[in-house]
């Protein structure tokens, strides 16, 4: 029989692998008797673990969340696991602090084999230029936010480019989504003074209380919020995730040459040296000095407005070298960037 400290560790682990276990099924499991199987529940109870017992033809028990944290088992897997999502969290700006005692707390408690394999696994996370200048969203905002989201409460906040600034506008909402996008949360909610659905960076975000009423949840246009949050950010309405403006052009590269820098857009080989490449922007003007960064030829394909994108951008290009530019041509009206 095991001993009891080696037993109770082995019983927390059953209970917390399923969510239910009979009397009799633990006993087996334990190698023990279903008398002792109460007592040494008893005992993890004494530590803080909220076991319920139910009833039924053999009686059965429960692992339930308590009122506060106890000690936690992990296996050998599970513990890796843990502190490597914790050291990728821990190198970014959101709520990096809290991960960083999170796992420094962690760590402590593995064995050296495990500590020896994470100290292996070293994660350094890779900002974009500028991006450390961004304030983070605060783990009190992010979970007031889950909070009223979950609670269909209406939310109004301080919302402003910089924290510790003037306030720049007071937003009353329906909060329905916490959602990230490229390193930055954001809240999607319906604007009740806007009467329109809006995305709000949430380190911009400062909550008022007390929460607003109660409401009903409304649906996302195109019931996607992946599609809407990707539309909103391409400039369109958020009911579809592509591009509001997109054309195709001819290269005088490879294709493999060119396909690593399109991200979303579809490069189609056409032989040594030409590929021909599909892709979108916010605007038509934006689309042609996109495709302008490669060092290439470029021959468009359509639309037409891409043309005349590239004739306003050459334009304004020659003017800018102080040569006398050549004959603009407008291109269709272009949506507002995002």
């Amino acid at each position: 029989m095991q001993k009891t400290s080696s037993r109770l560790l082995t019983l927390l682990s059953l209970l917390q692998a399923h969510r239910d276990w009979s009397g009799e099924d633990l006993a087996q499991r334990l190698g023990i008797t279903p008398r002792t199987v109460r007592r040494d529940v008893d005992r993890l109870r004494e530590l803080g673990y909220s076991i319920l017992a139910f009833k039924g033809p053999h009686g059965g028990y429960r692992l339930d969340a308590g009122s506060h944290l106890p000690p936690l088992l992990f296996d050998d897997g599970q513990a890796v696991a843990l502190a490597l999502a914790l050291q990728s969290v821990a190198s970014s700006s959101t709520i990096g602090e809290d991960a960083v005692r999170a796992l420094s707390t962690v760590r402590q408690a593995m064995p050296s084999r495990l500590r020896q394999r994470i100290d292996m696994l070293q994660i350094t996370a890779v900002q974009a230029p500028g991006s450390g200048d961004v304030p983070a969203a605060g783990t009190e905002v992010l979970v007031e936010l889950s909070r009223v989201i979950h609670a269909c409460e209406e939310l109004r906040f301080d919302y402003g480019h910089d924290a510790t600034g003037p306030v720049a506008q007071s937003r009353r909402t329906q909060p329905h989504h916490l959602v990230t996008w490229r390193g930055h949360w954001y809240l999607i909610a319906w604007d009740l003074d806007r009467d329109d659905w809006r995305t709000f960076r949430a380190d911009r975000i400062r909550p008022r209380t007390p929460t607003g009423p109660r409401f009903t949840p409304r649906d996302l246009p195109g019931d996607d919020v992946t599609a809407f949050i990707i539309g909103r950010f391409r400039g369109t309405d958020g009911s579809a995730s592509d591009w509001s403006c997109r054309g195709q052009v001819v290269l005088d590269l490879p294709a493999q040459a060119v396909a690593p820098f399109v991200q979303d857009g579809v490069v189609e080989d056409l032989g040594p040296g030409s590929c021909r490449l599909t892709l979108g922007s916010w605007s038509w003007t934006g689309l042609a000095a996109a495709i302008g960064r490669f060092d290439s030829d470029v021959h468009v394909i359509g639309p037409p407005q891409l043309t005349a994108a590239f004739a306003q951008l050459a334009a304004r290009y020659a003017k800018a070298a102080g040569t006398s530019p050549a004959t603009a041509i407008s291109p269709a009206a272009s949506p507002p960037q995002p």
